[in-house]
Parts: C-alpha cells; sequence; structure tokens
C-alpha cells in the first residue's frame, strides 16, 4: 500500500511516495521551464499525468491515497468539464486593485481576503470580464488538480480557501463572501485530507492505478512544507525558502494583519502564523546558475555582515512583511565581485526572514523558537549560517524539505492531522 503526494510550486512540480511508515520509496520532478500565462493550465495538467503515469506499475496497481498542494491564491475560472475560460491567475498576481478595494470595504476588518493578490479579489476580477455566463466555478489550483483526478469538482480545502475570503471562526463561507461573489460559484470549504472521491475509472485505466485509489483535500505548498518537516511544537517553524520565501510558525494564537500581509493558517488546535515575500530564489536566478550559486557560496564568510542593503524583489511589489504591491526592487550597487554580490543578496533575503518573524511576535503570534528550512534554499549551508546569525535562533534543514512528502502525509493520514474546530476567535491587527 503506497501514499502518493504532488506539489505544485512555481517553478515546477513533485512527486513523492512513500509506504504506511512514511519511508520514501519514489521521488520524481517536472520542471515547467518558462511558460506563456494561456500554456500555465495545460503544462500543469501535463505534469500531473506525467508524474503519476511514471510511477513504477508495482507502485501504480498498489497505490491508496493521493494528496496535492498548491500555490496559494492561484485561482482558475472553469466550466463544469474543468476547462478554463481564462489563463489562471496566479499566486503573485496583483492586477485586481479595484477588487481588493471593494473587499476591504466589505470584509470582516484584517481578512488576507483583502490583499490584491488574495484568491477573491482575483476572481472578482475574472467574473467582471468573464460575466456570469463565462464560468461555472472559480477554483484554487489544488481544487482544479484534484477535480481532473476524480472527476468531481465543487470542494476546496480550509487552507486554499483562506484568501477566497473563509471565515476561520465557522469555517464556512461568510454573508459578505456570498454578496460580493455568489457562493454558488465556489467551491464548498472541507478539512484539508478529508475524503473527496476516488480517482475515475477511466482515468485510473488511463493512468494504470488502483481504481479504488481515494483522493483528498489538499493544502497550500508552504503548509505542505511544513507538514513534512514534522514540527509539533508551539513557537517551531518552517522557512520554504524557493522561489518565494514563506514563513510558517505554529502559534497558540492567531494573528492577521493585511497592512503586513500576516495571516494565520487554521491548523486544528493551533494555529499557521505567517505570510509569503515575493523576495526568494528566483532574484538569485535572475543572476546565477545552480552551480555558480553554489561555486560562489562556499566562498562567502557568513560570520562577517555584508554592508550592502538590498531589497531583493523580482519585479515591482511585495506581499510581506510590508504587503506594498507599488514597492520597487533595489538591486543596486553591485559590486564588481560576484560574491561580494551574492552575499548581499543572502543577508537582504535573511533580514526580511528576521524582520517577519519579529513582525509575527510583535502582532502577538507565539515567539520563534527554532526554524527548520525547506525548499532548494536549504542546502546552502553560507545561507544558512547567514540566518542563523541574524535570526538569533536555532537553524537547520528539515529532515523532509520537499513539500511533496508532506502531501503525502496528508494523504496517508487524511484529516486526523487536523482537529475539528478553531481554539479561539480572531486577534485582528
Amino acid at each position: 500500500m503506497y501514499f502518493l503526494g504532488i506539489d505544485f510550486g512555481t517553478s515546477g512540480a513533485r512527486s513523492c511516495v512513500i509506504d504506511a511508515e512514511g519511508a520514501i520509496v519514489a521521488e520524481d520532478t517536472r520542471d515547467f521551464g518558462t511558460l506563456e500565462d494561456y500554456e500555465r493550465a495545460g503544462i500543469w495538467r501535463e505534469a500531473l499525468w506525467d508524474l503519476v503515469a511514471a510511477l513504477p506499475p508495482a507502485i501504480r496497481t498498489q497505490l491508496s491515497d493521493i494528496a496535492l498542494d498548491g500555490t496559494s491564491g492561484t485561482v482558475l475560472a472553469c466550466d463544469e468539464e474543468l476547462s478554463p475560460r481564462h489563463p489562471p491567475l496566479l499566486y503573485n498576481d496583483d492586477r485586481a486593485t479595484e477588487e481588493a478595494a471593494l473587499i476591504a470595504k466589505t470584509a470582516t476588518p484584517g481578512h488576507p481576503a483583502a490583499a490584491v493578490t488574495s484568491g477573491l479579489a482575483k476572481l472578482l476580477w475574472l467574473k467582471k470580464r468573464l460575466g456570469l455566463t463565462g464560468a461555472r466555478l472559480y477554483l484554487n489550483q489544488a481544487d482544479w488538480l484534484s477535480g481532473l483526478l476524480t472527476g468531481r469538482v465543487g470542494m476546496t480545502d480550509y487552507h486554499n480557501a483562506l484568501k477566497m475570503g473563509l471565515d476561520l471562526d465557522e469555517l464556512k463561507w461568510p454573508a459578505w463572501v456570498d454578496y460580493l461573489a455568489d457562493v454558488d460559484y465556489l467551491p464548498v470549504p472541507i478539512a484539508p485530507g478529508a475524503r473527496l472521491a476516488t480517482v475515475s475509472r477511466p482515468r485510473a485505466r488511463y493512468l494504470g492505478i488502483n481504481p479504488g485509489c481515494m483522493v483528498h483535500a489538499g493544502t497550500t505548498d508552504s503548509i505542505a512544507a511544513f507538514l513534512a518537516a514534522g514540527i509539533s511544537q508551539s513557537g517551531d517553524a518552517v522557512t520554504s525558502l524557493g522561489s518565494t520565501l514563506v514563513l510558517k510558525l505554529l502559534s497558540d494564537t492567531r494573528v492577521e494583519s493585511t497592512e503586513h500581509g500576516v495571516y494565520s493558517h487554521w491548523f486544528g488546535s493551533r494555529w499557521l502564523a505567517g505570510g509569503a515575500s515575493n523576495a526568494g530564489g528566483a532574484v538569485l536566478r535572475q543572476f546565477f546558475d545552480d552551480r555558480t550559486l553554489s561555486a560562489l557560496s562556499e566562498t562567502i564568510d557568513p560570520t562577517v555582515a555584508s554592508p550592502l542593503d538590498y531589497l531583493p524583489l523580482p519585479r515591482t511589489g511585495e506581499r510581506f512583511p510590508v504587503n506594498d504591491p507599488q514597492l520597487a526592487p533595489r538591486l543596486t550597487p553591485r559590486p564588481a565581485d560576484d560574491a561580494d554580490f551574492l552575499h548581499g543578496l543572502l543577508e537582504s533575503l535573511a533580514r526580511i526572514e528576521a524582520r517577519g518573524y519579529g513582525l509575527l511576535a510583535e502582532l502577538g503570534a507565539t515567539p520563534v523558537g527554532r526554524i527548520d528550512t525547506a525548499g532548494g534554499g536549504a542546502q546552502n549551508p553560507a545561507w544558512t549560517r547567514i540566518r542563523q546569525r541574524l535570526l538569533g535562533v536555532p537553524v537547520a534543514r528539515a529532515a523532509h524539505t520537499e513539500a511533496a512528502y508532506g502531501a503525502a502525509l496528508l494523504a496517508r493520514d487524511g484529516q486526523q492531522r487536523f482537529a475539528s474546530i478553531p481554539p479561539e476567535p480572531a486577534a485582528y491587527n
């Protein structure tokens, strides 16, 4: 019996198969490369089929459960057959400025759906342009991918639903979301890991997998990375160092601040407080390939502070620890020595991370006590030591650094990983 998790990130998709004890028995990746907007949905669909079909036959025929994660706030407008009616709007798309302003006037104060990059803002932007009959359902990326497997649509997990306006006290769409968007166009929120349906018979035959394989409600990519790390103590955190920089802190207190891009996800009896910066590995790859990054990092002395102070954004716009769609990158002056330049970039990224955790504590979250690291940046020892110097708490590489492993755990354990009732009302800021 095997359990499959698939992670859909910014630059590619990754699969991980585990057995009942949590041991990894197969892993695979698909790189998206450079995509035009109109290509994205097709490439995601192709990657899903490829990753499942590429599993060894002995695993496919004994596949028991599947769960997927996707980038938070990535929205698709679909017809009843799950065909997109518009190119997907990605997690960092900030075009819905008018819609975000309308949400801010209507929503519960401080709700993360009021951000210009929220799923709800994108939904309203799409509805305005597609009209009432242009699409029948608006889905998060993980919802859409799971629907491709089952042939059934209409459900989303609480984690992906948050930026679409989920009421975390009631775990359902509030009246103000119905007023703005009409919940008939939205999927029904359910617990992450809950059973959705078995893989459809035609799809199971096509992929050669066990026809009784169950698909579970998924989660976001950063929460899947948190699950992979195996953290269980309040004050422990996971920083995902991928294309973007994402912080997740296990907190006894729920905190949210639209001004700072801070929000808390329902996590059973506690909360996952954090935020997602647009800064991250995508900026590094604008200047260096992986081999050069590794070679230059070995020449950096992480015990010495860099005098360079950058704002390493890939383009204009930041989400956390300040929510400002007009914030411009600052990547000058660039020294002649590439190692000095990289040192400045890594140190500036670490400052964003340190400011993020400090901000969470200021807002009332449980103070961070240790940080596990996931994503590609977890493999860079120099960056780890720079981060530990600035963060002032133990920093280590997570035992499992890939979000796909966390999705596989969700497939194995289902919603048992989460309690059914949130612990307390919000502490909005």
